[in-house]
């Protein structure tokens, strides 16, 4: 198997099958592909054996269905882009580490790959910390690939060293840090201060990835030139 990524702005994954190897993603996520490849949608994939193995995988933005594409009789080209402006990252799953990603980080990733809920340290942060909060646990052996909205800062925490970030703006990080859910100190602050309640705060030894740019807040400056309904 060998992977290329093209682009800037808006990237592309290109992933060329050998016969009988097998990339899997969600059935959204196919851009265009070409030669002998098989796609088989199920539930019973991404470390789940079946149906209500997979609810959990859904509820965190991984979707109920994933499809695998695999190569037969011959060499096989499938590709994925960005959904927004933005970055692919490639990563090593397996060996004891594995990673959190925000909800709808997962792109794609090779056979081995177990995707499901990732609340770590507190149920609260997976229920009270909006998009930001609601994580996808990334596990397993396999080479996976995530996309981060925007530009990407990347921190490698040492043990003890903190990070208190916007929910919106943590795109991933290692399963060694430390999360938890603060809150805003100050009336006026959560009342007038426009970031809501909550902030994460990551706690290191580990890697932390940020993103710039989220969903919410690319919709919320095209709305502003979106045609508004007529009454």
């Amino acid at each position: 198997m060998q992977t290329t990524i093209t682009g800037t702005t808006l990237p592309v994954l290109q992933v060329n099958l050998e016969p009988g190897e097998t990339i899997i993603a969600g059935p959204d996520q196919l851009s265009w592909l070409a030669g002998p490849v098989k796609l088989t949608t199920t539930t019973a994939t991404a470390g789940s054996s079946g149906f209500w193995g997979s609810m959990g995988r859904a509820l965190t933005g991984g979707g109920l269905f994933m499809t695998e594409f695999t190569a037969e009789g011959g060499s096989g080209l499938v590709a994925f882009t960005a959904q927004i402006p933005g970055s692919l990252h490639e990563v090593q799953v397996g060996g004891g580490r594995s990673y959190f990603i925000h909800h709808h980080g997962f792109l794609c990733a090779t056979a081995g790959v177990e995707l499901g809920i990732g609340f770590q340290q507190s149920l609260g942060a997976g229920i009270f910390g909006g998009d930001g909060f609601t994580l996808q646990k990334l596990s397993g052996t396999c080479t996976a690939w995530v996309e981060l909205g925007g530009e990407t800062v990347i921190y490698d925490l040492k043990a003890g060293e903190g990070l208190q970030v916007h929910p919106g703006h943590v795109g991933m990080f290692e399963d060694t840090v430390n999360f938890q859910l603060t809150t805003i100190r100050g009336v006026k602050n959560v009342l007038f201060g426009g970031d809501g309640l909550f902030l994460a705060q990551l706690t290191g030894p580990g890697k932390v990835w940020l993103q710039t740019l989220t969903a919410p807040k690319l919709a919320h400056a095209l709305a502003h030139y979106l045609p508004k309904a007529e009454r």
